[in-house]
């Protein structure tokens, strides 16, 4: 029996997703949450926490991104047609925020606030962009003929923008978790007093993408709720009860790490819901992940160099957490 490559390609273009929103989503939430952070010194703390990291944690999106163009150039097509007003945007939003990471540490003090600004505003735009991809994605694309049918602006919903803040405030959470685990003092106390709330906003979101899914999309209602589906994704409500209940204990016991993991998997979980809805779609709601895939020839010839260089990726990346593990001290620079 052989291998389907579909499927495995499939799952690599997923893992890179999830990399990058889980690893990429910490640092564009210490951006998001910088606003409620008025003090210079410790704005400067919050930055070089993720110093060593933001930009290795974005080849997750390259990988993504290119893996779904070899492997699924019919699926990158009709994407990338339906959905290049927010895509562009995101990419935009994603360049003028490492300009203003690099350009903060080096400009007069002068042009500090102003860099600040810009750093908040590229990660909540980007944010927001790859929220409303979401969004999109689960509203399905209008395709005739192999092609994208529908509007340039069809991906703007009332759905799609309430998914894209609903993501701002994922990454919010994790981006104060993170900083919770980093750092130390006043800076620390005052995480810890806005992670439950930043928490009880997100688990409300969960909700009402949870409920307006279900009665929106009436493909996705049939899958979550028919026999035995129902059985197979009772777990998933619950374990984000379960996640919600112990981040609020650990913050309340000042843990400065059990938060940010109980965040990781809250996300996961929430991302394993989406790829539960839209399977074997890869453009929902009617191209499945074979009718979009590449020939088999060119999928293994791609899985060669991708089975290569993921484990040199990894490597690197576990590497660099180890070297730079530890708290990040008022004062202290990577630069």
């Amino acid at each position: 029996m052989g291998f389907d490559l579909s499927i495995m390609w499939f799952g690599i273009i997923i893992f890179a997703t999830l990399m990058y929103i889980l690893m990429d989503g910490f640092d564009l939430g210490i951006g998001i949450i910088m606003p409620f952070i008025k003090n210079k010194k410790s704005r400067d703390t919050m930055v070089n926490s993720v110093a060593p990291f933001w930009d290795g944690n974005e080849t997750w999106l390259v990988m993504g991104g290119a893996g779904l163009f070899g492997a699924f150039p019919l699926a990158y097509t009709i994407i990338l047609d339906a959905l290049a007003i927010p895509l562009s945007i995101m990419l935009i939003a994603l360049i003028f925020r490492g300009v203003a990471f690099e350009f903060r540490f080096k400009s007069l003090p002068s042009h500090i606030v102003f860099w600040d600004r810009a750093f908040m505003v590229g990660s909540i735009v980007a944010t927001l962009c790859q929220g409303m991809v979401v969004g999109a994605v689960i509203d399905g694309f209008q395709v005739y003929e192999r092609r994208f049918s529908g509007d340039a602006m069809d991906w703007f919903t009332p759905f799609s923008v309430f998914c894209g803040f609903g993501l701002v405030v994922a990454y919010a959470l994790l981006g104060n978790t993170w900083l919770i685990m980093k750092t130390e003092g006043a800076l620390q106390q005052k995480l810890f007093s806005m992670a439950p709330k930043v928490l009880i906003i997100l688990l409300s979101i969960i909700i009402v993408i949870s409920v307006w899914t279900a009665f929106g999309h009436e493909s996705i209602a049939k899958r979550w709720f028919s026999t035995p589906n129902i059985y197979y994704l009772m777990p998933v409500p619950v374990l984000t009860i379960l996640l919600c209940h112990f981040s609020m204990i650990a913050l309340a016991k000042e843990q400065a790490v059990k938060p940010f993991v109980y965040a990781i998997a809250l996300v996961f979980i929430g991302f394993t819901g989406l790829g539960i809805s839209i399977w074997p779609n890869i453009v929902p709601p009617s191209i499945s992940v074979w009718q979009a895939a590449a020939p088999v020839q060119s999928q293994g010839f791609m899985l060669v160099g991708t089975l290569f260089i993921i484990p040199i990726i990894l490597m690197y990346t576990f590497w660099n957490y180890y070297v730079f593990n530890g708290k990040v001290k008022e004062g202290e620079s990577y630069h």
